[in-house]
């Protein structure tokens, strides 16, 4: 996919020999995730419910997914409640597919009933706070990524540089309608979403960060065979 800049790495002899422990700063970083993400999640929520807003359903679809995503991250480095990053991948994967609909059926349900959502300060205040905080977690997230060699943190940088152009997108929507009294844009915005969701969706599935980020000495690639001898493409039936 040419058009796409994927984000991931090349692993190096120490990654592929096992998972190095996560940097205190990676763990701290993860937990400023998990709090910020469950407070989003749930103001817009709120906002989506009160306001009948569809962009707000479609922004917190994504703090929903971006709230799996970091604590996906953290799993890997607790033996007991370890997950693969594949079936991680496609778990999300699956989520924001089911979100995309659910947001465009809404959407589209609102135009077509000519439903008025109603003015959220609240939805406003996080969106602008989510402006502000998410390209700063997603710069920590890819520079630590980085250091670490860790595809699922690459991978968790782009959830977070998603959710801030959503959030621009859900804050535009609900701006114009609480200035000018404009309800249908609101799910315009709402609709305008739902291809990020989906793209994001199909990336993830296939185990592919989207192209949100720009790394290109960043890529993904599948770790080598090894045999008995631990040399890359030895396979004892080649003995």
């Amino acid at each position: 996919m040419p058009e796409l800049v994927q984000i991931g790495f090349q692993p190096s002899k120490s990654a592929i020999a096992g998972a190095p422990k996560p940097r205190a700063s990676v763990l701290w970083i993860q937990g400023v995730t998990l709090a910020w993400m469950l407070v989003e999640f749930g103001v817009s929520a709120y906002a989506a419910v009160t306001a009948h807003s569809p962009a707000m359903l479609a922004f917190g679809s994504d703090s929903l997914v971006e709230l799996l995503s970091a604590t996906i991250v953290l799993l890997q480095w607790i033996p007991s409640m370890s997950i693969s990053e594949r079936r991680a991948s496609r778990t999300a994967g699956a989520l924001l597919f089911v979100l995309a609909l659910v947001v465009a059926v809404i959407a589209v349900a609102s135009l077509a009933l000519r439903l008025r959502p109603a003015t959220s300060y609240a939805g406003m205040a996080i969106t602008i706070a989510a402006l502000i905080a998410m390209p700063v977690l997603a710069f920590l997230k890819r520079r630590e990524a980085r250091r670490s060699k860790n595809a699922a943190l690459a991978a968790d940088a782009v959830q977070s540089a998603t959710c801030a152009y959503l959030a621009l997108i859900a804050l535009a929507g609900l701006a114009i309608n609480a200035a000018f009294h404009v309800a249908w844009f609101d799910s315009v915005a709402a609709l305008v979403a739902v291809p990020i969701l989906v793209k994001e969706g199909r990336s993830a599935w296939q185990g592919h960060a989207c192209g949100c980020c720009y790394e290109p000495d960043f890529q993904i690639a599948p770790v080598p065979d090894r045999g008995m001898d631990g040399a890359p493409g030895a396979h004892p039936a080649a003995r």
